[in-house]
């Protein structure tokens, strides 16, 4: 078992502009000790300064473990895969991101009892305001589809409430690279305090991503101050080498990447990962026709949850995905943040 302790991924990660905000290690820590304050860009959990480690000398670690900035980022632009098509959902989905294929297979996993409970992301339909939430009802899933993964939130802090107090054993997570990248960690570690989290994760989605912002700096400090846009208007934001912005009255709005720097967060300039290889599905809209999502099903048990949802008559998968699209933004991302 690792003897790091906090302090140890205080220095290495958390000092160093690193962190990607995950909440891996809020939902780990057996102390309760680790959290994000709310307000302004936060680069960084806080601590109560226990640990069980620093502080009495038991050997704990649990952070340090399930951090994806601990290790080696991929370079891979693909990764491993047993198959790559486009597909879409088979039945309405109201606020549906691309095809809504990753609604349709986890709906379809809560319906046939595969999974009991899904960790994402939710988001206030008024304020655009993200927050990661456990559903278990497949309608309620539905409800709460669509796209908010362009902004920052420690998804993966939900898993204590998954997990420990509402003790589900047969999660599935939705997640952008980096929270998928901890997850992986979690799921080959020998730390003891990681098994039960290992134990209960059934399912890791994860989600193409270039970058995500802070829902402060974008909404307040860019969107309100200098495009007068307020959240109600905005119906659905999407990263395509510029934000693309669809508003409730029907009408659109672009912004360049470039006006949008201090709004991601730092520790996003240290992933490599676009297609998130350390999933079972990953999903995004590059290199899938309109209305499709792009599915990489990288294994047997990513395969058996997509047969399922189209067995199910829930998922219609689709032929002809463009791979050189996916490949020359993951490598784009890849040469832009490796370090040399």
């Amino acid at each position: 078992m690792a003897e790091k302790s906090y302090l140890d991924l205080k220095s290495s990660v958390w000092d160093t502009g690193k962190c990607s905000g995950c909440g891996a290690c809020i939902a780990v820590c057996p102390a309760d000790a680790l959290s994000f304050a709310e307000g302004e860009m936060v680069t960084s959990p806080r601590s109560t300064g226990y640990c069980k480690q620093a502080t009495d000398n038991v050997r704990c670690g649990a952070c340090f473990d399930a951090c994806p900035r601990t290790g080696e980022q991929p370079a891979e632009t693909l990764g491993t895969y047993l198959e790559l098509i486009p597909a879409k959902a088979a039945f309405e989905i109201p606020h549906r991101q691309s095809g809504g294929a990753v609604t349709a297979i986890l709906a379809n996993a809560l319906d046939e009892g595969l999974v009991d409970a899904v960790v994402t992301v939710t988001e206030d339909r008024w304020t655009k305001k993200p927050s990661s939430v456990v559903i278990t009802r497949s309608d309620v899933l539905v409800q709460q589809a669509g796209s908010r993964y362009s902004w920052w939130v420690p998804l993966l802090a939900a898993l204590k409430n998954a997990v420990v107090e509402r003790k589900f054993r047969h999660i599935a997570v939705v997640g952008v690279p980096c929270a998928v990248q901890a997850l992986g960690r979690i799921r080959a570690s020998d730390n003891d305090l990681l098994k039960p989290y290992a134990k209960s994760i059934r399912l890791v989605i994860g989600l193409f991503c270039t970058e995500t912002f802070d829902y402060t700096a974008l909404i307040h400090g860019k969107l309100r101050t200098h495009y007068k846009l307020e959240p109600h208007e905005i119906r659905k934001l999407d990263v395509k080498g510029k934000l693309e912005i669809l508003k409730e009255d029907g009408s659109t709005a672009t912004v360049p990447l470039a006006e949008l720097e201090t709004c991601i967060r730092n520790g996003c300039h240290s992933c490599t990962d676009l297609t998130a290889v350390m999933s079972d599905i990953s999903a995004g809209a590059i290199g899938s026709p309109f209305g499709m999502t792009t599915l990489i099903i990288r294994n047997p048990v990513g395969k058996g949850f997509v047969d399922s949802a189209v067995r199910n008559q829930k998922l219609i998968p689709g032929t002809g995905a463009d791979i050189a699209a996916i490949e020359k933004l993951a490598m784009m991302k890849i040469k832009k943040n490796i370090k040399k």
